[in-house]
Parts: structure tokens; C-alpha cells; sequence
């Protein structure tokens, strides 16, 4: 029996008297890879925010393997914060560093690994991902999937348990888009370690296939759990169906 990592119960969000979430549920499986679709503006992101625990929600909880956020300490927050990774949209690179730099400081600063050990570990990871080549080079220096692939690269250093992946295929073309997802799912595999979990924000169909195991919906704040792949291309809500038929509206 598949054990969830984290469970939403009635979830909601406001944010200066606006409701952006409402009356969320989901649970999100070890091991899994979830997909989370849907119009740009319907949630999606502060949804990932909130599973990550960057965000509080207003109404309802949130359990992490079992128990309620709300009744963690700080430090038992603290510790399962350090077992999951998030890849932000703009990567969030630092400019001034190089590539082998970005991904020796994320580790120094989110863990507190050694310098020695993190840079190993970092040459490693550049290496997993195919940015051997570029270790000294920064991120203006590199194209935009290579940026992508350091992303990733400084995320899976700290060999979460759990990743974010926030538009991981924003601004990229369909080839370099399909090779990030596939990289995506190979790490999801690495040797001598657990399956790792994964949840993919994502705009585009094709890359929601070829990530998701289970794929969630979302329009204007609220959330359609929609299922497998092929679930959810035969699923019956309109708003599904539109969607992944590209239509912003139904028929008039």
C-alpha cells in the first residue's frame, strides 16, 4: 500500500481578502510522479508553495507523513523541509557564480555540508545532468535548457526525498522541453537510493504524459484530481476536456 508523504484536507488560501484556493484535497503517494495542469493564473504555483511548505494555508490542513503541519515543532518542520528540493520557475540562479558555484552553495548554505564534500558533490551532479563542459561557466554564459539543467542540477544535490518542479519547460522548445522531462524522470531513479517523489507544475500536455503518473487539474483555485494519463484524456469534465484540447472556451 502506497503510504502518502503529504495529504491536503480542505485547503484553502486567501491573500488579502481574495480566495486564490479553495477546499483543497490531494494526496501525494511515495514515489510518485504528479502532474499538476491547468490554465496559467488557476493556482498551480501557490499550490506547489504550499505542499513545500513556503506557504501557510488559511483554511483546512496540511498532514506530512501522517500528522498535521500544525502540530510539528519548528524543528521537526525544520527536518522535513531538508528531505525535499524545489526547482523555481526562473531557476533562480545566482548570477555571479559559476555553475559549479551555484550548486556548491545551495548545499553549504540549505545543509551545512563542507565546502570539500559539496563541491564534490557538485562536479558529480553537473556531470549527471551533462554540464561537466560548463562548471565554470555562469548562467548568462549558457543557453536557456542548460540553465534549466542547473536547476535541476543544485536541486538534486541535496538528494531530496521529495522534488518541486515549478514549470520546468517554461520558455524552452519542444525538443529541449521533452529532453529536461526525460532527465526529470531519470533522476527520479538513481542507484542505491529510494524512488524519489516528484510533483511537475506544467502548462503543456505532452509534458504532463510524459512525467505523470497521476495528473491534477486546476482552474480558477480549485482542484480536479483527473487520474492516470489515460484517465485523464477519457476524463468527462468540460473543463478537462477543453483544456486538453487547447480551447480557452466551450462551444458558443
Amino acid at each position: 500500500m502506497q503510504r502518502a508523504l503529504i495529504e491536503l484536507h480542505q485547503v484553502s488560501l486567501e491573500i488579502e481578502g481574495r480566495v486564490l484556493l479553495r477546499s483543497l484535497n490531494l494526496q501525494l503517494f511515495e514515489g510518485e510522479s504528479l502532474a499538476l495542469i491547468g490554465p496559467s493564473g488557476s493556482g498551480k504555483s501557490l499550490l506547489l508553495k504550499l505542499m513545500a511548505g513556503l506557504l501557510e494555508p488559511t483554511g483546512g490542513e496540511i498532514w506530512d507523513q501522517g500528522r498535521p503541519r500544525s502540530s510539528m515543532s519548528p524543528e521537526e518542520k525544520l527536518r522535513w523541509s531538508r528531505r525535499q528540493s524545489m526547482l523555481f520557475q526562473r531557476n533562480a540562479l545566482f548570477d555571479s557564480m559559476s555553475s559549479l558555484e551555484n550548486v556548491i552553495f545551495q548545499q553549504v548554505e540549505s545543509r551545512g555540508v563542507d565546502y570539500e564534500s559539496a563541491s564534490r558533490r557538485a562536479t558529480t551532479t553537473l556531470e549527471t545532468v551533462g554540464l561537466g563542459h560548463a562548471a565554470n561557466l555562469y548562467p548568462d554564459e549558457i543557453s536557456g535548457g542548460m540553465q534549466k539543467r542547473l536547476g535541476i542540477a543544485r536541486a538534486i544535490a541535496l538528494e531530496p526525498e521529495l522534488i518541486f518542479y515549478d514549470d520546468p519547460t517554461a520558455g524552452l522548445d519542444p525538443i529541449t522541453s521533452r529532453k529536461i522531462i526525460m532527465l526529470i524522470r531519470e533522476l527520479q531513479v538513481r542507484p542505491g537510493r529510494a524512488r524519489s517523489t516528484i510533483v511537475v507544475v506544467t502548462n503543456e500536455m505532452a509534458r504532463a504524459y510524459q512525467v505523470a503518473d497521476r495528473i491534477a487539474f486546476m482552474d480558477r483555485g480549485e482542484l480536479l484530481v483527473t487520474g492516470t494519463v489515460s484517465e485523464t484524456q477519457a476524463h468527462q469534465d468540460p473543463r478537462v476536456r477543453l483544456f486538453i484540447r487547447g480551447e480557452a472556451e466551450g462551444p458558443q
